[in-house]
């Protein structure tokens, strides 16, 4: 059973991220670009799918994950993730630099790019502060990550949604509502854990 429900789990998540790439790469848009900006845009892609996948690894709903080797992944998903922003970003720069001179300095006309650069310098504090998070205390690191994090889902939700580009809208809009969902899962989860035991200890008798 447990098998079972672990497969289903694993092949949902599957089904989730790599549909709307599928279906990405049927666009007919495609015969209009080049191989750097059809790469930039199936970087952000898979990255909209690690976005899903680091919440429920931290969380520990991936099955066949430990406690500690699912932290472990979170951190190399979160490598992975830099990476291919890194790729994202630096195609688009180099297919279009005065674009993304625009958007980098928020004077762009569309405002995905405002949402794209939000995200994108909301994962990179996130992955400089993780460099130094021994120097952090927990709380500290705990509220600056969870506030990083919701900035991260609202703004690569926010940025995906507003491009028209080659991603099929429906299953787009799925991928974006996971992401959304399990990422106020988590947060709730963890702030609720936090308060739970002060408000136990305000309410009990003296």
């Amino acid at each position: 059973m447990r098998s079972a429900k672990a497969t289903l789990i694993w092949a949902a998540l599957a089904v989730a991220i790599g549909v709307p790439i599928a279906l990405a790469t049927t666009s007919d848009l495609l015969a209009y670009r080049g191989p750097v900006y059809i790469a930039a845009g199936f970087a952000g892609m898979i990255a909209l799918g690690l976005v899903l996948v680091q919440p429920l690894l931290i969380a520990g709903h991936l099955p066949g994950l430990a406690a500690l080797r699912g932290r472990r992944v979170h951190h190399w998903v979160g490598g992975a993730l830099v990476v291919l922003l890194v790729i994202h970003v630096g195609g688009l720069w180099i297919t279009s630099p005065p674009d993304m001179i625009d958007a980098l300095i928020l004077t762009s006309p569309t405002p995905f790019s405002l949402w794209g650069v939000i995200a994108m310098w909301a994962i990179f504090a996130v992955a400089l502060l993780a460099v130094f998070r021994r120097r952090l205390r927990p709380r500290t690191w705990r509220i600056v990550h969870l506030s990083l994090a919701a900035i991260i889902v609202t703004g690569a939700v926010a940025h995906a949604m507003l491009v028209e580009g080659t991603m099929e809208m429906v299953s787009k809009a799925a991928l974006c509502a996971l992401v959304l969902a399990a990422a106020i899962k988590v947060i709730a989860d963890r702030v609720w854990r936090k308060r739970a035991p002060s408000r136990g200890e305000s309410t009990s008798p003296q």
